[in-house]
C-alpha cells in the first residue's frame, strides 16, 4: 500500500471514529465552564503551543480563572486564580484527587505504581506515608543536614579554584550536579558512579512526561505513534528498568554482605519493607515487591533532582538580573553569619530576607509551572459550572502567581519585598502561591526541596561576587524558557565568581 493511500485510509478511519464518538455522547445539556471553540478530532490541542502554561494564561484572561477547554476528546478544566485552586484543591480535594491514566506513566512508573501517578486509594496512601515517614518528615530533612552541608562545601572549593583560575562557570550545571549529589546520597547511600548516573536519562524521561503526547488524548491514534513519543518511551524506560535493577541488586548484596547493619538510606528501608510480615487480613497494608520498589525509587530521583535544581538556577538568575535585590541578601547574610564561616542550617531561620528571595522565585519560576494534572472521580457541580467525571484538571500555578487581583504591585518583577509582614507559605495553605501543589497531591518533599534552594542559594550568594561574562548587562540576561514536567532555563546560565570569605 502506498503511503498517500496509507494516509487516506487513516484520515478516513479517523473520521470514522470521530463519529462514532460523538454519538455516543450523551445528550443531556451541561453547563461547562466558558472557553475557546474546539476543533474535531483534535479540540484544542493545537492552541497549546510550545508554553503551554502562557497559551493557558492568555486564553483565562478571556475565558475567566475556570476554563474548559477539550485536548482531543478529554474535557479539561483548567484553573488560574487562587479561589478557583481552592476549590479543586481543599473543598472538593477528594473529588479530584485521582491521576488520570496516560501513556507516559504506563511506561515509565510501571503501571503507575509509584507515587505521584497511582491511582488514589489505599495503595497510594500507603506509599505515600511510607515515603513521608522514611524520606521527607521533619526529623529525616534536619538528619541530612551534615550531608547537605559536606556536599555544598564541594560545590564551594570547586567555585573558589575556577574564580581564581579567571573561569566562568556554568551555574546550571554547577547547582545541578551538587543537588544531584545530595539526592544520591540520601536516596541511595553513595555518590553517583560510572554506571549509575542516572542525570540524562532523568532529563529524558522529565522531557517525555512533559510531552503533551496526543495519543493520550486521541486514543485511536495510539496505533501509528506519529509523535514517535511511544518508540522512545520503551526504549528510555528500558534503560531506567537496568539502571534501577542495578541500583537494588548492589544494595541487597551489601545487606547480605553485612555492610548495611541498619538501614542507612532510602533504598535500604524500601528493601526491608518489601520483606516485612504484614497482616494479610488488614487491607490498608500493602506488601511491596520489586516492581513497587523499582517504581517509587524512580520517583523519588526524578522528584528530587531536578525540581529543586530548576527552582535554585531561576532563583539565581532573578538575583543576577537584579543587583539590589542581590546587594540585599549579602548585606543580610553579612550581618546575621558574618565572612568568616560559611553560613550554617541553623542560621536559616534568622536569614528573613533569604526567605522572602526564596518564595519570589518561587512565585515567578515554578518548577512546575502546571501542576501534575488531578482527574475528577465523579460528576461535580463548582461554582455553578458542571464538571463530568473523567475530567482532567490543570491547575495553572504560573499563571496564578502572576495574577494581578493578588499580586497588585509589581506583578512581573522580581520584587521578594512583597512578602514583607505576611504569612503567605509554600505549604499549600495559601493559595496564592502553590509551587508544591495542595490538598492530598500536594507534593510530600516540599520542606526538603525549599530547605535545599536555601541553603544552596545562601551560601553561593555569601561566599562569592559574581560578574556576567562579555560585559553582559543584568537586564540582558537571557530568561527564555524551554517546557517540560519541570520548566527548565533554555540556556544554561553563567557567570564568574569572586571568593570573598576570611575562614580562620
Amino acid at each position: 500500500m502506498s503511503p498517500s493511500t496509507m494516509a487516506i485510509l487513516i484520515v478516513f478511519l479517523v473520521f470514522i471514529w470521530y463519529l462514532i464518538t460523538t454519538a455516543s455522547k450523551p445528550k443531556h445539556k451541561s453547563k461547562l465552564p466558558p472557553g475557546p471553540w474546539s476543533l474535531p478530532i483534535i479540540g484544542n490541542l493545537h492552541m497549546l503551543g510550545s508554553l503551554p502554561h502562557r497559551s493557558l494564561q492568555h486564553l483565562a484572561k478571556r475565558y475567566g480563572p475556570i476554563m474548559s477547554i477539550h485536548l482531543g476528546n478529554v474535557p479539561v478544566i483548567v484553573v488560574s486564580s487562587p479561589k478557583a485552586a481552592e476549590l479543586f484543591l481543599k473543598t472538593h480535594d477528594h473529588n479530584f484527587a485521582n491521576r488520570p491514566k496516560t501513556k507516559v506513566s504506563q511506561y515509565m512508573t510501571y503501571s503507575a505504581r509509584d507515587l505521584a501517578f497511582a491511582e488514589y486509594g489505599p495503595y497510594w496512601r500507603h506509599v505515600r506515608k511510607f515515603c513521608t515517614t522514611e524520606l521527607f518528615c521533619s526529623s529525616k530533612v534536619r538528619a541530612f543536614a551534615l550531608l547537605r552541608k559536606e556536599e555544598i562545601g564541594v560545590l564551594v572549593q570547586s567555585l573558589k579554584r575556577a574564580g581564581e583560575e579567571g573561569q566562568v562557570v556554568d551555574i546550571s550545571e554547577k547547582i545541578g550536579v551538587v543537588i544531584e549529589d545530595i539526592m544520591y546520597r540520601m536516596i541511595m547511600g553513595r555518590k553517583k558512579n560510572d554506571w549509575f548516573d542516572m542525570n540524562e536519562i532523568i532529563k529524558e524521561a522529565i522531557s517525555l512526561f512533559g510531552a503533551f503526547n496526543i495519543a493520550d488524548y486521541v486514543p485511536f491514534l495510539s496505533l501509528f505513534d506519529f509523535q514517535g513519543l511511544s518508540k522512545s518511551l520503551k526504549k528510555v524506560s528500558k534503560r531506567i528498568d537496568q539502571l534501577l535493577e542495578k541500583i537494588i541488586e548492589e544494595h541487597e548484596a551489601n545487606i547480605e554482605r553485612g555492610k548495611h547493619g541498619q538501614h542507612e538510606d532510602f533504598v535500604d528501608e524500601l528493601l526491608s519493607f518489601t520483606n516485612q510480615r504484614l497482616n494479610p487480613n488488614d487491607e490498608r497494608l500493602f506488601p511491596l515487591d520489586r516492581t513497587n520498589v523499582k517504581a517509587i525509587l524512580f520517583d523519588m530521583l526524578m522528584g528530587s533532582f531536578d525540581t529543586t535544581a530548576v527552582a535554585t538556577v531561576w532563583t539565581f538568575a532573578e538575583l543576577l538580573r537584579h543587583p539590589r535585590v542581590m546587594k540585599k541578601l549579602k548585606e543580610e547574610l553579612q550581618t546575621v553569619v558574618g565572612m568568616d564561616r560559611m553560613v550554617d542550617e541553623t542560621d536559616m531561620p534568622n536569614l528573613v530576607y533569604l526567605s522572602m528571595v526564596v518564595k519570589e522565585g518561587f512565585r515567578l519560576h515554578p518548577a512546575a509551572p502546571l501542576l501534575i494534572p488531578h482527574e475528577s472521580v465523579e460528576d461535580i457541580t463548582i461554582d455553578g459550572y458542571d464538571i463530568p467525571k473523567k475530567s482532567r484538571i490543570m491547575v495553572n500555578v504560573w499563571s496564578i502567581g502572576r495574577d494581578p487581583n493578588v499580586w497588585s504591585e509589581k506583578v512581573e518583577e522580581f520584587y521578594p519585598e512583597r512578602f514583607m509582614n505576611n504569612n503567605i507559605d509554600l505549604q499549600g495553605h495559601d493559595f496564592e502561591l502553590l509551587p508544591f501543589g495542595a490538598g492530598r497531591r500536594g507534593c510530600p518533599g516540599m520542606q526538603l526541596g525549599q530547605t535545599t534552594v536555601g541553603i544552596v542559594l545562601a551560601q553561593v550568594v555569601h561566599c562569592f561576587n559574581w560578574d556576567l561574562p562579555n560585559c553582559l548587562l543584568p537586564q540582558d540576561l537571557d530568561m527564555t524558557e524551554k517546557y517540560g514536567l519541570s520548566l527548565r532555563k533554555a540556556k544554561h546560565l553563567l557567570a564568574k565568581p569572586t571568593y570573598l570569605l576570611t575562614l580562620v
